[in-house]
């Protein structure tokens, strides 16, 4: 009789809850359960209701139930087409479908209107929390708000979401750390390959939409911009402002292209010495077109250790890439998830972002240079990388 007693109020409990929570948003439902102040109800719920004839669940098991996943994520992902996003796919399916929640995860091709509406499906179809790599960390506000009004947790992955209070932190890589260690690795390439300076180089930074990009190059002109005023590194081609020097949609046919005109406007009789890439992608397109235009090799930095590039960089064709282990994020990103989903909120952050609107929470983790010297240790647990560097 107790048991049937405590059944039908914890019943009653729940419903409440749900009413005052909307149809099953993250962010309400939590506010929901502490305004009730029965925040263990629906573990309880859950464990009476599959053993009936059985005394009610002991506190540990009723925390353990309300931790141990469950409950819908969406992942809106801006493009397949970089190594990096094609294993976020398959790490977020892996990793969210082993934390027991079920995973809703879509693609949007680099277009802004394919992932708003992305994003309003999994609202419709009851994510309590969307995970958003953007395709244009500016152009997502109307549907984040959406998402919010809706109870919905938002969080940013490997990209800043602006102007939008509809994000309640960004998990990613340091891209200022990012863009400074690309520099750091092109001046310390320049100085084993190249002899003695001055040294002409170019650079080039990635998609404008991207708000990572200019906060690599910032980071990366940090460092070079003192060499290049006290004539240490010479810009041969004058093109030094990020807007200059972006490549559209990291598009690498258009890096090739601008890399072309600027070997044919400027290096005629004069050889090129490095040049500063954004990304894996764009060096290997850069290489390229040195070659194609009988340059010698230049020092060119990277982003994202993409396979290729990484028999690139233990070839000695690349000189350095950064590493930023796409595993390592969606486990941070599935550890914040658990965070929220069982109530704890988000967790603490000493580092945050202004989007334009509020600060929001950033939660970085530190990305390591890769070059041929050290490319066997930083990758000693990535069996699938470790195995490209044969001689």
């Amino acid at each position: 009789m107790k048991v049937k007693k405590a059944l039908s109020f914890l019943m009653m409990t729940a419903l409440a809850v749900t009413m005052l929570a909307g149809c099953g948003g993250g962010r309400g439902t939590e506010e929901a359960v502490q305004t009730a102040d029965t925040s263990e109800a629906p573990a309880d719920v859950e464990e009476t209701a599959e053993n009936e004839s059985t005394e009610e669940a002991e506190p540990e098991e009723a925390a353990e139930a309300t931790s141990a996943g469950g409950g819908i994520v969406g992942v809106a992902l801006p493009w397949l087409g970089t190594q990096n996003w094609a294993e976020a796919e398959v790490m977020f399916k892996e990793q969210l479908e082993a934390a027991g929640y079920e995973a809703i995860i879509q693609a949007a091709d680099q277009k802004v209107p394919q992932q708003q509406q992305q994003i309003e499906s999994m609202i419709e179809n009851g994510a309590q929390v969307i995970v958003v790599g953007p395709v244009d960390g500016s152009q997502l506000g109307s549907v984040l708000e959406k998402a919010k009004d809706a109870g919905v947790y938002v969080i940013g992955y490997d990209r800043l979401l602006e102007n939008t209070t509809g994000v309640d932190g960004v998990v990613q890589f340091g891209s200022v750390k990012t863009g400074e260690l690309q520099a750091q690795a092109l001046l310390q390439g320049l100085e084993e390959l190249k002899g003695e300076a001055p040294y002409n180089i170019e650079l080039f930074g990635g998609g404008p939409a991207d708000p990572n990009a200019p906060n690599f190059f910032t980071g990366a002109m940090s460092v070079l911009q003192p060499l290049i005023d006290d004539g240490t590194l010479v810009v041969v081609s004058g093109q030094t402002d990020f807007t200059q020097c972006a490549t559209v949609d990291w598009d690498n046919s258009k890096a090739q292209s601008r890399m072309d005109a600027i070997l044919a406007g400027n290096y005629s009789d004069i050889e090129i010495d490095g040049v500063l890439s954004p990304n894996d992608g764009i060096a290997r397109a850069i290489i390229t077109s040195c070659e194609n235009a009988g340059q010698p090799i230049p020092v060119v930095s990277g982003l994202d250790a993409e396979n290729e590039s990484v028999e690139w960089v233990w070839s000695g064709r690349q000189y350095s890439t950064v590493a930023k282990p796409t595993n390592a994020l969606v486990a941070e990103t599935v550890s914040i998830i658990d965070s929220l989903l069982s109530g704890n909120g988000m967790p603490a952050t000493e580092t945050t972002a202004n989007n334009g609107v509020i600060d929001v929470p950033i939660y970085e983790l530190p990305p390591v240079v890769v070059t041929k010297d050290n490319a066997k240790e930083v990758f000693a647990d990535d069996p699938d990388r470790l195995a490209l560097l044969t001689d």
